[in-house]
């Protein structure tokens, strides 16, 4: 907060996308709006669009975002909140997801771990593998490495295939038959999950073929990284400052935008 008498600096931010997410982002804004009738707003439909999107794309916050829009805080969180439900209904469930996915060549399947705040229950949002504080997402890439599907978000706890299964992923793709690249994390998954080979006790030592099939096997999860990196550059999930349970809705808003923004949203 500025000291008394002090003078507030204003600046302009570019966001990161192109005019056509703006543009679709501020039609769905407007159909709803004459679906339910709505009343007078301080802003019209473009300007709550750029509004959301300085908040998914830069982070900018509430406060930053009323001085900018010159609206109070709560209409800011408002505007914001009404979009990203808007958006989170448009997202495909796991069986659409699938029946895409099960289209390409291969996909990648891969787990990412959104940061939180500090709760007073901790324990189930603590990730012994990220040692933080988190919600855990599950990312299908295509072969490009461009996302395809993010799932609901979990609580940070859940080990990657046990948070695959409990959203159902695993199981159908598994039942769809659809090639899967995936880490070591989910061996077990199911056998299109293909996972890198893994010494134990019983074979403490890999072969020179199975030494070869994993490094092809990496090179081809290399590519999935970019989904993860995809999703990340959206900086409102840098570190989550709202509750947890609005983890999901903002995952698949973004979802829905990057999908627009790429051109390969089909809604």
């Amino acid at each position: 907060m500025p000291q008394p008498g002090a003078s507030s600096l204003s600046y302009r931010a570019s966001i990161p996308l192109s005019n056509h997410t703006l543009i679709r982002l501020a039609e769905l804004i407007r159909t709803r709006h004459a679906e339910r009738r709505s009343r007078w707003r301080k802003l019209d439909s473009a300007q709550q669009a750029l509004l959301v999107l300085a908040h998914l794309r830069n982070g900018d916050t509430y406060a930053r975002l009323a001085e900018g829009f010159a609206v109070g805080t709560t209409t800011a969180w408002r505007y914001v909140r009404e979009a990203v439900d808007l958006l989170a209904a448009l997202a495909d469930d796991v069986h659409a997801a699938v029946e895409r996915a099960s289209r390409l060549a291969y996909t990648i399947l891969d787990g990412t771990l959104i940061p939180i705040d500090h709760l007073a229950d901790e324990r189930p949002y603590y990730s012994g593998k990220h040692k933080r504080h988190g919600m855990n997402v599950q990312l299908l890439a295509d072969p490009m490495g461009r996302l395809v599907w993010a799932s609901p978000a979990l609580p940070g706890a859940a080990h990657d295939v046990s948070a695959a299964r409990k959203v159902g992923l695993i199981d159908v793709l598994t039942s769809a038959g659809v090639k899967t690249f995936a880490d070591k994390g989910y061996q077990g998954a199911g056998a299109t999950i293909r996972t890198p080979f893994k010494r134990h006790r019983h074979r403490p030592w890999l072969s020179r073929g199975q030494r070869d099939v994993n490094r092809a096997h990496a090179r081809i999860r290399a590519i999935g990284e970019r989904a993860v990196a995809t999703l990340k550059g959206w900086k409102v999930l840098t570190r989550l400052r709202c509750c947890p349970h609005r983890a999901t809705a903002l995952v698949q808003a973004i979802l829905v935008l990057q999908l627009v923004e790429e051109g390969r949203y089909s809604g």
